[in-house]
């Protein structure tokens, strides 16, 4: 009698722990599920050392009734040698728009990742025909890989 309360006691006490999971802490909205397929990273580098890294969200596919009239990004990025000589180019081109944003701003919510040592930007380019459009950042000697990203 004595052993089978103390086991009642235990499996009451473990069956009431295990309602939550890990994977409940992981809900996502439609937006920061379409965010997190479309943010691409690479590391910012020359032929010897990294400086940073550089991610960027194509908008157009998160929220296309807003951003449709040219090429939408969310871009953020850290580099550790930041020479003010940063250039994005999409397709080669440069853009027609930056915002410089703070770090809480409105696409934040998309990555729930907002740092003060992150620069955030929201970087237009003209419309591209291509159903292909690359990303680059270029700082001097630095330059990231390309981001890719296919259009609907």
């Amino acid at each position: 009698m004595k052993y089978t309360i103390i086991i009642l006691t235990a499996i009451i006490t473990l069956t009431g722990c295990a309602r939550n999971n890990a994977f409940d802490n992981f809900k996502l909205n439609e937006k920061q599920e379409l965010s997190i397929n479309s943010l691409q990273s690479s590391k910012i580098k020359s032929q010897k050392n990294i400086d940073g890294i550089v991610s960027a969200i194509y908008l157009n596919q998160i929220y296309p009734k807003l951003f449709n009239n040219n090429e939408y990004f969310f871009v953020y990025y850290y580099s550790k040698t930041d020479s003010g000589n940063i250039k994005l180019k999409l397709n080669g081109q440069l853009p027609i728009k930056i915002k410089k944003l703070n770090s809480n701003n409105r696409f934040t919510s998309l990555i729930k990742t907002k740092n003060s040592w992150n620069s955030y930007y929201l970087v237009a380019f003209k419309k591209q025909d291509k159903k292909t459009i690359n990303l680059l950042l270029e700082n001097y000697p630095y330059v990231s890989d390309l981001l890719s990203y296919q259009k609907d």
